[in-house]
């Protein structure tokens, strides 16, 4: 997914970025959530760090991640939202799960302040 560009907590500008695997699952007892299955499990991350993972990281803000999705295929669809600190970088992803079902999903990913959304489409198994 391309970069979400959000204002944050007070005058902060900032940048959630998201990748992620679709599955069937079920996923075993050592995952974020395990059982879970036909979703998709975002990685989503604050800002990024010019000198890579030792320098600062910049353009990250307190914000609550949102991820509206719909299942093209079933016509099912819902809302996922995430409170995402700033120190959630690269280093320390939080972990979201979608639970979409098997089919064509889009999804959309925005913030609760003032942002630029993304959408793409997956094929969830």
């Amino acid at each position: 997914m391309a970069p979400v560009w959000t204002l944050g907590n007070g005058i902060c500008a900032g940048m959630l970025t998201a990748a992620g695997n679709a599955f069937d699952g079920p996923l075993g007892q050592y995952s974020e959530v395990p059982g879970a299955v036909h979703s998709v499990e975002l990685r989503i991350t604050q800002g990024f760090s010019p000198l890579g993972e030792w320098a600062p990281t910049i353009l990250a803000c307190d914000v609550n991640a949102i991820v509206d999705w719909r299942n093209l295929d079933t016509g099912q669809s819902g809302t996922v939202t995430r409170y995402v600190p700033a120190s959630n970088t690269s280093s320390w992803p939080m972990i979201v799960q979608v639970g979409t079902g098997p089919g064509r999903v889009q999804l959309t990913m925005r913030t609760d302040r003032p942002s630029l959304p993304v959408s793409t489409e997956v094929v969830v198994p």
